[in-house]
């Protein structure tokens, strides 16, 4: 069904939320409700995290497409379904097409990460990698469903997704009956409104916050306006809610339901990603620790208990690599010195010495002799660190001063 039409407008109730769980027994995991002591401390009171990251498939993604897909008439199902996503939505989709026995077709910008496009591909679906961006698959999967009649499963824009989604609401008020606010990540918002109308329906009392990335925020100023507004060149590595516009299903549900949608920054992003691996061994892509980067960003701002829901864990490793670096450099756990010494056999050991006194580990050196600036007999050398923190940086910086090594800032 195509937007604007009477199906795609039509509201979702609680009772769409009910059914779609009774449809999803024995095929959606109902994920485990963690608590974090860490982030209980953190905020000033409990937190748990919903870990969406632990479904079937590796996110909350499955949930609608099933729903939406097992709602199809005989006839649809038998023409096939297309979709277009970078990652969580086309394993959603492969998996629930093969578990109803429907072919599906998904199309994938030509970056999507490997381990993605080969998981869809294990999953059931024909991957046809088109465009640049999730927008341009778009296009080829509409292009698509007009030319062989497929039916376009939407990632986010159809009541049935969104009351698929919705069943985690209901888990969440089941596991965590005393909460009083829920912590959402929102790209199109399929899983805010879904959730909203779950919660807010049973329990009008709990808050619903929505949060989105500051580079990719197509909500406060579409709930500014009252309709959907686009985001140009969305930005941000939160893939699963890089999204430019609201969807138009969602986004009536959210103005109606969802009390506040804030933004956290990618430095934020980094810092909430590393946390749930250290602290709550869990693995959680950049979009599934949006909730957890609201909390650390504004962490007096809650009332509890809270439920932040991690809604996906497929994160490319490539991309966990600099994450984790860049969220241990917003912590303050690298540091980079540049240093002159006297171009001597036996000065590089001797800097080293010192480094090791201080219980620093080296993680990278880079010597330069040839420089202008130098003198004659001076090198300058750049060394960096990894530390345990900003206290431990001072200390370094300490010692190396205190053993006479003149510091270029």
């Amino acid at each position: 069904m195509g937007h604007g039409t009477a199906d795609s407008l039509r509201t979702v109730t609680l009772d769409d939320v009910r059914g779609a769980r009774k449809m999803l027994q024995g095929v959606a995991r109902v994920t485990a409700l963690e608590s974090s002591r860490h982030l209980s401390r953190t905020v000033g009171t409990p937190v748990h995290l919903k870990c969406e990251n632990l479904q079937r498939t590796g996110s909350f993604k499955l949930r609608g497409a099933y729903v939406r897909i097992a709602g199809l008439l005989p006839e649809q199902r038998a023409a096939g379904v297309v979709a277009a996503s970078a990652g969580n939505h086309a394993q959603g989709v492969a998996l629930a097409s093969s578990l109803l026995g429907v072919g599906s077709t998904v199309f994938m910008p030509k970056g999507a990460p490997l381990p993605k496009i080969s998981a869809t591909r294990e999953y059931g679906a024909e991957v046809r990698l088109h465009g640049q961006v999730v927008d341009e698959a778009l296009v080829a999967a509409e292009e698509y469903a007009a030319g062989t009649g497929a039916v376009l499963i939407h990632p986010f824009d159809h009541p049935d997704i969104v009351a698929g989604q919705g069943t985690v609401g209901l888990e969440i008020l089941e596991q965590c009956p005393e909460v009083r606010t829920v912590v959402v990540g929102v790209g199109g918002g399929g899983l805010i409104a879904g959730i909203a109308v779950a919660v807010k329906a049973l329990r009008p009392d709990v808050r619903i916050i929505g949060v989105q990335a500051e580079g990719a925020a197509a909500y406060p100023p579409s709930l500014a306006a009252g309709y959907p507004v686009s985001v140009r060149d969305p930005a941000t590595m939160a893939d699963g809610i890089k999204v430019g516009r609201p969807g138009d299903v969602p986004f009536g549900i959210v103005g109606e339901l969802v009390d506040e949608v804030r933004t956290v920054t990618e430095g934020e992003l980094s810092a909430a990603l590393l946390l749930c691996l250290e602290r709550a061994k869990l693995v959680v892509e950049p979009a599934g620790a949006s909730p957890v980067a609201a909390l650390l960003s504004r962490p007096d701002s809650f009332e509890g208990p809270v439920v932040a829901v991690l809604s996906g864990g497929n994160v490319d490793p490539v991309l966990m690599e600099r994450v984790l670096r860049h969220g241990m450099a917003a912590q303050g756990r690298y540091l980079a010195v540049r240093l002159r010494l006297t171009d001597r056999p036996g000065a590089l050991a001797a800097l080293l010495g010192a480094l090791s006194v201080a219980d620093a580990n080296v993680l990278d050196v880079s010597h330069v002799r040839t420089d202008p600036r130098l003198g004659l007999t001076e090198v300058e050398v750049e060394v960096h660190l990894e530390t345990k923190g900003p206290e431990h940086r001072a200390e370094v910086n300490r010692i190396l001063r205190d053993a006479g090594y003149a510091i270029i800032d």
